[in-house]
């Protein structure tokens, strides 16, 4: 015999039959309340995008960009979804699909074409902006004018290469860049004034231990300092 569950007892004087369909007063939905209070919010599924927003262009990009598993050769291998697209195609080409190989061609020139106006565009920015400061800065010398700061990338520290069209920043790109390397300099410079009073004091110095840990402390001063100068050059100062 199946075991029935015994249901909470009623109140004497509540008027109300339970049964099929008709669960205990007390275990009932309240009015308003819903019974699932973390589901699907009401016209969710018909809600429209805000004109700001591109919901299908975000949907496009989460499935681009979904790390999926594809073989490779005798392994498997997680990549990006757009990664083995690309991928499959570059096979099929290479198998001789001309389908796929005029595909490949065309979206590897699309790439390649737009890197190249990228390229161009932040020559001819560097250009302008080497220029018009390199101008700048001769007027205020020129006129004698210190009090204004200098700008950030300085223009000496854009090296451009007008046979490749590379374009390079050997310094600071922002102001932050600039105040911590600014600090690095003048831990530089302090240490560099250590050194220097080390290196008059321990020839005076009599003491052999002291002389000994002097010596040890323009060493290692000393490295700090090529290590430094190494860091700073590689930033252009």
């Amino acid at each position: 015999m199946s075991k029935k569950k015994k249901l909470p007892l009623q109140k004497p004087d509540a008027i109300y039959e339970v049964g099929y369909a008709k669960p205990p007063a007390s275990t009932r939905f309240k009015p308003g309340q819903s019974g699932n209070p973390k589901g699907r919010p009401k016209g969710a599924k018909n809600k429209r995008p805000r004109l700001n927003e591109e919901r299908l262009h975000g949907i496009v990009q989460d499935e681009a960009y979904r790390n999926i598993t594809v073989r490779d050769g005798d392994r498997n291998v997680t990549v990006p979804m757009a990664q083995a697209v690309v991928r499959a195609l570059a096979v099929n080409a290479a198998k001789g699909q001309h389908r796929a190989q005029r595909l490949f061609t065309e979206m590897l020139l699309a790439v390649e074409q737009k890197n190249k106006q990228l390229a161009d565009e932040w020559l001819k920015t560097a250009i302008e902006y080497k220029v018009e400061w390199e101008k700048e800065l001769q007027r205020r010398e020129i006129n004698g004018i210190t009090c204004l700061p200098e700008p950030i990338p300085h223009p000496d520290h854009i090296k451009i290469d007008f046979g490749t069209g590379e374009v390079r920043v050997e310094g600071p790109f922002t102001k932050e860049e600039k105040a911590a390397l600014d600090a690095l300099c003048e831990q530089r410079d302090a240490w560099n004034e250590e050194r220097d009073s080390l290196l008059e004091a321990i020839d005076a110095e009599e003491n052999p231990k002291s002389r000994e840990i002097m010596r040890q402390d323009i060493a290692r001063l000393t490295r700090l300092l090529d290590q430094f100068d190494e860091k700073l050059g590689a930033l252009g100062r």
